[in-house]
């Protein structure tokens, strides 16, 4: 199984009082989630599940790829990596799945997959962790299939 961790480009600053679901995306934002949904475009294979976080931000970013993707509650931030693996249906799931959502819990899911001494890795806005599941002598492996940030495209 693929699963595609993809961090929301760049937001808003959270003010106090602000509803933090209601924060959207910055101009360097939109361009990051423009660069990076085209190479996804290029790389996802044409039946991958997308789910998305509540929150604006990750919406905009979402829609900047241009393909149907669900919005899951329990992507919003906050959520657990237990959450985040079972709405990916981890690492079960027949096809690819794209996740859009929010640190700290796509750095925690990362290093829970890899063999990481750290509680968690960080991720920058707008950028993807591609990760694969495999077997190996019977033993089933996580491997990292790409890293890519918007920066760099």
């Amino acid at each position: 199984m693929d699963l595609i961790l993809w961090r929301h480009a760049d937001a808003e600053e959270s003010i106090e009082g602000d509803i933090d679901l209601a924060r959207v995306l910055t101009p360097r934002g939109l361009k990051q989630a423009l660069r990076m949904s085209g190479w996804l475009d290029r790389q996802l294979p044409d039946a991958t599940r997308i789910l998305c976080s509540p929150a604006r931000r990750c919406e905009q970013t979402a829609h900047a790829l241009g393909r149907k993707f669900k919005i899951r509650a329990e992507l919003a931030p906050g959520c657990s990596v237990e959450q985040l693996l079972e709405a990916a249906q981890w690492p079960g799931s027949k096809q690819a799945v794209l996740v859009i959502g929010h640190q700290p819990v796509l750095g925690e899911t990362i290093a829970r997959l890899l063999p990481f001494k750290f509680e968690a890795c960080p991720v920058r806005k707008g950028a993807v962790w591609w990760l694969r599941t495999r077997e190996r002598d019977g033993e089933q492996q996580t491997v990292v299939t790409a890293v890519q940030s918007p920066d760099t495209l």
